[in-house]
């Protein structure tokens, strides 16, 4: 049995208000909590730390980068709001003077053909993660997996995780995103969100617990390679030891858990 952040807080919230049968609800609740810790799901993919490697050199047409995008706003909802300023962006392209601001001006002999190009971009899920040290509700917090996660339903709207993210990996609701969501592509097993919230990529926490690598992946061919970086004999550190990678913004001390490639 598996449960997750959510279901803990709304069995604790109920024994808190109910205030009856105190001792059968504590034991129940500690049933759950231990049954979830003992009895994963065997499918399950686990690791240390989740990254990503983004072969750059397997992005060469636009199709490339829009099988990535709408595999995951197609699985997580991600709504399509024409107006830029209220677009909600879990995983997309970016250039690359947005991507790696000053590195373009920096180094004058970097190939024309990287400084032109764009990149696909998404939350770094950082070993050290400044949004998690500013949200007040905790809504936002890191797995011991490494996934940077965000819970909707705990979010206020502050955006102060948004001011603190150095790599524009959060999206505010502006509008209720529902009536942007076309009925025929809902995923009625993931939750949409309401207006107020902040949202972002969640890594495919969910599909990572049914032993399915995230969506983004599967529809990469090849372009991301997903993998435990605490792994020597994983994928993607066997990737990383034999190619030069480089991250966005390691200078803020971040440890971004997504590398690229070329």
């Amino acid at each position: 049995m598996s449960m997750d952040r959510k279901e803990f807080l709304k069995i604790a919230g109920i024994s808190t208000i109910l205030g009856i049968g105190g001792t059968s609800v504590v034991n129940s609740l500690r049933n759950l909590v231990e049954a979830s810790q003992i009895s994963p799901n065997p499918e399950a993919l686990t690791g240390k730390r989740w990254g990503f490697v983004v072969d750059m050199s397997k992005f060469n047409t636009d199709e490339d980068y829009q099988r990535c995008i709408e595999a995951c706003d197609k699985v997580h909802n991600v709504p399509h709001i024409n107006n830029p300023k209220h677009e909600i962006k879990w995983i997309w392209k970016e250039t690359y003077e947005h991507a790696f601001p000053g590195q373009g001006t920096e180094d004058k002999y970097l190939s024309e053909k990287i400084k032109h190009m764009p990149f696909l971009v998404l939350c770094n899920h950082c070993d050290n993660p400044p949004c998690v040290r500013v949200c007040p509700t905790k809504a936002t917090f890191k797995r011991k997996d490494g996934i940077v996660m965000m819970d909707m339903h705990r979010c206020i709207g502050c955006r102060f995780c948004m001011a603190a993210c150095p790599y524009g990996a959060r999206s505010f609701n502006w509008r209720d995103p529902r009536p942007f969501i076309k009925e025929e592509n809902e995923n009625r097993e993931f939750p949409t969100r309401t207006k107020g919230v902040v949202e972002k990529c969640t890594l495919c926490y969910e599909r990572l617990a049914k032993g399915l690598k995230p969506a983004c992946v599967e529809a990469s061919k090849g372009g991301l390679i997903f993998g435990d970086l605490d792994d020597p004999n994983s994928e993607v550190r066997k990737v990383l030891s034999s190619h030069y990678s480089f991250r966005r913004k390691p200078e803020l001390g971040t440890r971004p858990s997504v590398y690229y490639i070329f």
